[in-house]
């Protein structure tokens, strides 16, 4: 039991007191700045794990083009090859890049609608509906008529919509989606048979995928069939035996390449995570002050391994 008299005659009891009370407080703010100050080391830590990882993918990212490029750029007398591929090892990581002529994809700028048509139909669309999202396609891309009322405007309004086509060349596949009337199950299919960046409005039936040939004017099932089994063997520098596997003149349809490319890589860090960059150089020519230009890039470093990475420390 406490003796209350004898206690308040000690001296500086009061004072002892506000210090003992002060240095608990004291104590427990320091805990709790300590514990903030622990999960804010965490988390950076994690933030500086991902730079890190994305700083070197971007690193080895810039290295792949810089060697795809250089392999590219052969010179003018040399037949530049449409497609390729090579791996590589810098500062204990792997890099597999693979190239390809960007006019192995129809151009959404240039094709004809014929072709366009026929990739949805490729697709699975029936040949009305295809014709019809071609005719939207081609309506986007194109400038109204002087003095006429745009009635492709009037569509978009009369649907409810918040936007009016572009009427001018796409600035991204991605547009595709808000072309009115494709549904998105169709654009999500076909995103990876177009492009905006090839340049010329053929396809190279030497790289291009069959969803692709089977867009070509007047393509058959037959004839597509035959001409993917012979593929393999035609021989690249010979365009009138490769077109003639096509059954004679094929409109739409070319050997040569493009001078854009799509380079896809595969970066596996020290560490075991791995990022997939892709995007689309332009193969620049002679006089120019570099040797390529990117069109569109995409580098991201999988953001699940480096949680489980974070985790695992």
């Amino acid at each position: 039991m406490i003796n209350i008299a004898s206690t308040r005659e000690s001296p500086g009891y009061f004072d002892r007191g506000f210090i003992v009370v002060a240095a608990l407080w004291l104590l427990a703010a320091l805990a709790g700045l300590a514990s903030v100050a622990s999960a804010y080391i965490s988390q950076s830590a994690v933030a500086l794990t991902a730079l890190d990882a994305t700083t070197q993918s971007e690193l080895l990212a810039t290295a792949g083009i810089e060697l795809a490029a250089y392999e590219l750029s052969t010179p003018a007398t040399v037949r530049r090859s449409t497609h390729g591929g090579f791996s590589f090892r810098m500062a204990n990581s792997s890099v597999v890049v693979e190239y390809m002529s960007e006019n192995a994809r129809i151009n959404l700028n240039m094709a004809t609608p014929a072709m366009i048509a026929g990739l949805f139909a490729a697709l699975g669309v029936s040949p009305e509906e295809a014709g019809q999202f071609a005719a939207r396609v081609v309506a986007w891309r194109s400038a109204p008529k002087p003095n006429a009322p745009d009635e492709e405007e009037q569509l978009y309004r009369t649907a409810g919509l918040t936007y009016l086509p572009r009427r001018a060349p796409f600035n991204s596949v991605e547009e595709l989606s808000l072309v009115l009337g494709v549904p998105a199950a169709i654009v999500e299919r076909a995103l990876p048979f177009v492009t905006i960046y090839s340049g010329i409005a053929e396809v190279n039936v030497l790289d291009a995928a069959p969803e692709v040939l089977a867009a070509l004017p007047g393509m058959t099932p037959g004839r597509l069939d035959a001409f993917l089994n012979a593929r393999d063997s035609l021989p690249p520098d010979n365009p009138e035996f490769v077109l003639g596997a096509l059954g004679g003149r094929q409109p739409g349809a070319t050997v040569s390449g493009s001078d854009a490319y799509r380079v896809r890589m595969r970066i596996t860090l020290p560490d075991g995570r791995q990022s997939r960059p892709e995007g689309v150089i332009l193969i620049l020519g002679p006089g120019e002050k570099e040797i390529y230009r990117i069109f569109v890039w995409r580098d991201e470093v999988d953001q699940g391994e480096l949680q489980r990475a974070a985790e695992t420390r």
